[in-house]
C-alpha cells in the first residue's frame, strides 16, 4: 500500500504481516486480531498513518483464513462421522476372509460354509440360491454342526457357473422340518468403501456388504 508521503512504512508492512500470520495461527480468534490491530495502531508511524483501505485488506484476510479454518473442520467432522477413520481400520482387512449369509461368490473353488443346524435334527438338508433368490441346488448333509466345503455342484453333479450364491440349511425330524436357517460362508474381501449407509467390505465379486453381515475375520 502506497502512503500519503510516498512510500510505505516499514512498520506498516510489519504489521500487516504480523496481523495476517496470527489469524493463521490462530484459526478464527477474533478478539485475539483485534488486540494485534490496537496495538499496530497504537505503534505505527504518525507521519505515515495507515489508510483506511489497508484496514480493510486486513480484516479481509482474516475473514478468508477464519472461514478457511471454519471449513477445514467442518470436513473433519464430517469425514469422521461418514466413516473415514474406520474405512482406513478396514483397509487391512483386505486379502483376509470374512464370514457373512450375504451372497458370496463362487467360480471354481470351493466356498467354506459354516453349517449350525437343530441340535436334534435326525436329517438335515442344505439349500442353494442363486443372487435372485432361486433355488439351484439342494443335497443331504451330515448333521453335524462346523465347517465345510460347497464345491458349487448342482443335483445332478454338474458345475454351477460362476456367480453369487447364498446358502440355508432345513433341519428335519422324523421328516418334518423343524428349523432353517441361513447359512455363513467365508468370501475373501478386496476392498473397502463408503456408502451411504456407513462403511462396507467389497468381496469378491465387487459384492458389498455391511458390517452388521460380517460375524468373522481369518487370514
Amino acid at each position: 500500500m502506497v502512503s500519503s508521503v510516498g512510500a510505505t512504512p516499514a512498520n506498516s508492512t510489519t504489521g500487516s504481516a504480523s496481523v495476517i500470520s496470527a489469524a493463521a495461527s490462530t484459526g478464527g480468534d477474533f478478539e485475539t486480531f483485534l488486540k494485534m490491530l490496537t496495538t499496530q495502531l497504537q505503534n505505527q508511524d504518525p507521519l505515515s498513518p495507515m489508510e483506511s483501505t489497508e484496514f480493510a485488506v486486513q480484516l479481509a484476510t482474516f475473514s478468508g483464513v477464519e472461514q478457511q479454518a471454519r471449513t477445514n473442520s467442518l470436513l473433519t467432522q464430517l469425514v469422521e462421522s461418514s466413516g473415514g477413520g474406520q474405512l482406513g481400520q478396514l483397509s487391512t482387512w483386505i486379502g483376509r476372509e470374512v464370514r457373512t449369509t450375504a451372497p458370496v461368490w463362487f467360480q471354481d473353488a470351493p466356498v467354506t460354509l459354516e453349517l449350525a443346524p437343530a441340535a436334534d435334527a435326525d436329517s438335515v438338508t442344505l439349500v442353494v440360491l442363486d443372487a435372485n433368490g432361486r433355488e439351484v441346488s439342494r443335497e443331504n448333509v451330515g448333521t453335524g454342526a462346523g465347517e465345510v466345503d460347497w464345491r458349487g455342484r448342482n443335483a445332478d453333479g454338474e458345475l454351477l457357473p460362476a456367480g453369487l450364491y447364498q446358502f440355508r440349511t432345513e433341519s428335519l425330524k422324523g421328516g418334518e422340518v423343524v428349523a432353517t436357517a441361513d447359512v455363513a460362508a467365508y468370501s475373501k474381501v478386496t476392498g473397502a468403501e463408503l456408502t451411504a449407509t456407513g462403511s462396507a467390505l467389497v468381496l469378491e465379486g465387487d459384492n458389498a456388504v455391511s458390517l452388521d453381515e460380517v460375524t468373522a475375520v481369518r487370514e
